[in-house]
């Protein structure tokens, strides 16, 4: 494994077939959840995809039997009461989102069980998407009480359409990847034990092409995504306001004591 993987500990690699790389997002006992190492790492890591020689496909999934599962609430604690940490961890959710789109080399999600936060982020945002059929697809943004920024407006509409993006966003109601796959929201949805291979086989065909072409095609093609970013920046800041305020403090509360959120009925804007 080169030297430039090994300052990572949320995230795990090995080399599934030539030229492949396997990333596995790993915290143990949380689901996979991204704190903040893992959430740091993955906006830093597609930036060594693109410059590692060696690389020309990677698959991205998640170690056992989930993807991610969101944000880790000692962080999202920090994001709230801290602005240095806020300011922080704006900078990488934004570094997260276009890393990924301006990584040259194709990147391929395997999606099992819970995925939710920055790990759905990588998940949704990779080339090609692949789902278990029960995988559970979650953006919980305005359930937490934040605006849905850390990827879903660059995303969400152009892959299921504004109407769709706006009833799972808006409600914060989970999707099976056979769901997903059907609104067009992952590239397919294949049973559970499938999964790995499937990717894999993906990923080798796409490491075996014409490593320029698929390259180039990849990156004209995110220029939808590109085109987007406005929206982005924008959803980005309002969710990072939202950690300041009063809904994002019910929310979590909420979220701690396994309760239904009490959250103000009107709002100042």
């Amino acid at each position: 494994m080169s030297d430039r993987y090994a300052r990572y500990q949320r995230l795990q690699f090995d080399w599934p077939a030539e030229r492949v790389l396997r990333i596995r997002m790993n915290n143990p006992g949380k689901l996979n959840a991204a704190d903040q190492i893992m959430h740091g790492e993955l906006a830093a890591i597609w930036r060594d995809v693109d410059e590692d020689p060696n690389v020309s496909a990677a698959l991205l999934t998640g170690a056992g039997d989930a993807f991610s599962a969101g944000g880790d609430m000692a962080m999202i604690d920090t994001i709230m009461n801290d602005f240095q940490a806020r300011a922080r961890n704006w900078k990488e959710a934004k570094d997260i989102v276009y890393n990924i789109i301006n990584c040259s080399k194709p990147v391929v999600s395997a999606i099992r069980g819970p995925a939710v936060g920055a790990g759905l982020v990588c998940g949704l945002l990779a080339d090609i998407s692949i789902a278990a059929k029960k995988a559970r697809i979650i953006d919980g943004h305005t359930k937490l009480g934040v605006a849905a920024g850390d990827h879903a407006a660059i995303v969400w509409p152009l892959l299921c359409g504004l109407a769709k993006a706006k009833y799972y966003l808006l409600l914060c109601d989970a999707l099976s990847g056979e769901e997903a796959e059907r609104i067009g929201l992952v590239s397919l949805a294949v049973e559970d034990a499938e999964l790995d291979a499937k990717a894999l086989e993906i990923a080798t065909r796409l490491a075996d092409g014409p490593p320029s072409a698929i390259r180039w095609t990849k990156y004209t093609l995110n220029n939808w995504l590109r085109q987007m970013g406005p929206s982005f920046d924008a959803s980005l800041a309002l969710e990072f306001l939202g950690f300041t305020g009063p809904e994002a403090r019910e929310g979590v509360a909420a979220f701690k004591g396994k309760r239904k959120p009490d959250f103000p009925k009107d709002s100042p804007v």
